[in-house]
């Protein structure tokens, strides 16, 4: 039986003052055991909010990282930093990223790499836009971009990772794919995982949905057999991720 895990994508919000203010208020109520419960926040954030949760079972995430160990990359964050800071998971591939910071299914699949050999779990995203959808290729988008995600990572490596199928169109809009949708997807995900390795792999990993999840959608949308819990945007943020994490 897979564990669910929620994580909690702060996003680029919360100075370091007030992600400690919002990590005390939420860490009591999240802190159950029941399922893994990560926040991913903003690097600056990372040091002191991993502070704040000690003795909790409350992980910390970062947001994206880079490829490189060190060197001359002026604003990049390394596997290595996000570890000795205190973050045990990272985000790789957000859509925010691919759209924004010019981040391609490649540079996706490098910084899986670092990571996993850095020991820290990569949180993999991948999913579709709104005309994607609408074409009727999301299933073979999704199926390619877990493949290039995943190449060169080995069969015991893929069983730890997480990735998260994120809908673009569903991201910050208040729009949510239906659960029958998430699933399907989800299924997919795992369908390919099988192939690419072989079922006791694709039986161990976990496969979110991120999407405008919040504490209404979130039991129906968890209750589907290959959704394994969330990667949570701005609900994240209030109190209602108390809602979403103990659904």
């Amino acid at each position: 039986m897979r564990k669910k895990i929620i994580a909690g994508n702060w996003k680029m919000n919360k100075t370091p003052a007030e992600a400690v203010q919002l990590a005390e208020s939420l860490k009591g109520s999240v802190n159950s055991g029941k399922a893994d419960v990560i926040f991913c926040v903003p690097a600056i954030d990372i040091i002191p909010v991993a502070k704040a949760l000690e003795g909790t079972n409350i992980a910390v995430g970062g947001q994206n990282m880079y490829f490189e160990d060190s060197g001359a990359f002026t604003g990049e964050i390394s596997a290595k930093m996000l570890l000795d800071a205190g973050a045990k998971y990272v985000i790789i591939g957000h859509s925010e990223r691919r759209q924004f910071f010019a981040e391609t299914d490649e540079t996706v699949n490098k910084k899986v790499l670092k990571a996993i050999e850095s020991g820290i779990i990569p949180i993999i995203c991948v999913g579709e836009s709104l005309t994607q959808r609408e074409q009727g290729i999301t299933v073979d988008l999704v199926r390619l971009q877990t493949k290039i995600a995943l190449k060169d990572v080995s069969a015991a490596d893929a069983a730890n990772v997480v990735i998260a199928y994120e809908p673009i169109w569903a991201i910050g809009t208040g729009k949510t794919a239906t659960s029958e949708q998430a699933q399907e997807v989800c299924k997919a995900i795992r369908d390919v995982v099988g192939e690419i390795y072989d079922k006791n792999v694709s039986e161990k990993i976990r496969v979110q949905y991120g999407g405008s999840v919040n504490a209404a959608n979130a039991a129906e949308l968890f209750a589907m057999p290959d959704i394994d819990g969330g990667l949570v945007g701005g609900a994240s943020l209030k109190a209602e991720f108390e809602k979403i994490v103990n659904y």
